[in-house]
């Protein structure tokens, strides 16, 4: 049933993208002055999750790698990689130029000089989930180096400007913007439809499958393929001919639930103290929310950063919002409430 079980993985980037023409161009545009081994400007990518920033910001940088050999790219997950340290580590390490740093005792400073040195081929650093890293100064390191392109990706822009200090935010503010709204029905059919013809063999599941799948995802890419891949997967298992209806009605929720584990186990250590107090005394506002977070860790985080957390994971699914600003109270997302599949 599965011909190409790589077109159904979630980092799959494919050889050509769905409804996105104007956002590819909009980032080769501001990517091509490298080309001619020129300094690029800073390109910042937003908008909700699922709606295809990664993939978009890989396609684009994999297609000037085709055409341009001195060119390279490197890829920092910073939700993953959150400290100065472990991003720069991580851009130092797929450049080949960690062989003699202590993980330990090297300093910043020395990690910035290293990547200052690189006379390597000029390099675009993907910073995804930009707005996770809780020293945003790694930015301006990255900023202040004609050798390196760099694409920020984030949900929101309010966000990311409002943890980086003034002489960045300028900076940030005079970037490139690439916007991506969230795909509508229509739009995520034909991903869906994309997939499934280069993924699974033909007559697997009906136009009508994959629409309801799209309508159950609402507007979200990667819920929609992880629905389409759970479903393959266990009728594959199962020895089905054909997707059935009952199988798409576990795969969407399964595909749910195992997007919200990977979420929740990406939460930094303080992010996952702040959920974990919603969990337990939710609905509760942001005040309540930071003084019990206070008293629980070493080093607590200031309000306004207690607060992008908690927006962090509104916008993954993890946790709902009601009220106005004055009187917000926070609460976990009850995952029966979601699209259910018709």
């Amino acid at each position: 049933m599965i011909r190409d079980a790589r077109v159904l993985r979630a980092g799959f980037v494919p050889r050509e993208v769905e409804h996105r023409d104007a956002e590819v161009n909009h980032l080769s545009s501001v990517l091509e002055p490298i080309t001619n081994g020129e300094p690029a400007d800073t390109a910042i990518v937003t908008g909700p999750s699922g709606a295809g920033k990664t993939c978009i910001s890989q396609f684009v940088t994999e297609r000037l790698r085709e055409e341009v050999l001195d060119v390279e790219a490197t890829y920092v997950n910073c939700w993953r990689n959150y400290t100065r340290f472990r991003t720069l580590y991580q851009i130092l390490d797929d450049l080949g130029a960690t062989i003699d740093i202590h993980r330990q005792s090297t300093p910043h400073d020395e990690l910035v000089d290293r990547l200052q040195q690189h006379d390597g081929p000029r390099t675009v650093v993907i910073l995804d989930e930009v707005d996770q890293l809780e020293d945003p100064s790694v930015i301006y390191d990255l900023h202040s180096l004609p050798q390196f392109a760099i694409i920020c990706i984030a949900n929101k822009e309010e966000e990311l400007f409002s943890r980086v200090d003034d002489r960045l935010v300028s900076r940030l503010r005079s970037s490139e913007h690439v916007r991506m709204d969230k795909y509508h029905d229509e739009q995520l059919y034909d991903i869906l439809s994309a997939r499934a013809k280069w993924g699974l063999d033909e007559d697997v599941i009906t136009d009508d499958q994959l629409y309801r799948i799209a309508d159950a995802a609402a507007g979200d890419a990667r819920l929609a393929i992880g629905i389409l891949r759970t479903a393959a997967g266990k009728a594959d298992r199962e020895n089905h001919e054909r997707i059935t209806d009952d199988i798409l009605l576990d795969a969407a929720e399964d595909a749910r639930a195992q997007i919200k584990q990977k979420s929740l186990d990406s939460l930094t250590p303080h992010q996952r103290v702040v959920y974990d107090i919603v969990r337990e005394h939710g609905p509760v506002g942001p005040t309540e929310i930071h003084e019990r977070y206070s008293e629980e860790v070493d080093d607590p985080r200031t309000k306004r950063t207690i607060r992008t957390y908690l927006s962090k994971m509104e916008q993954y699914n993890l946790l709902k919002a009601e009220g106005t600003s004055r009187d917000r109270e926070y609460s976990l997302v009850d995952s029966a409430a979601a699209s259910p599949m018709q």
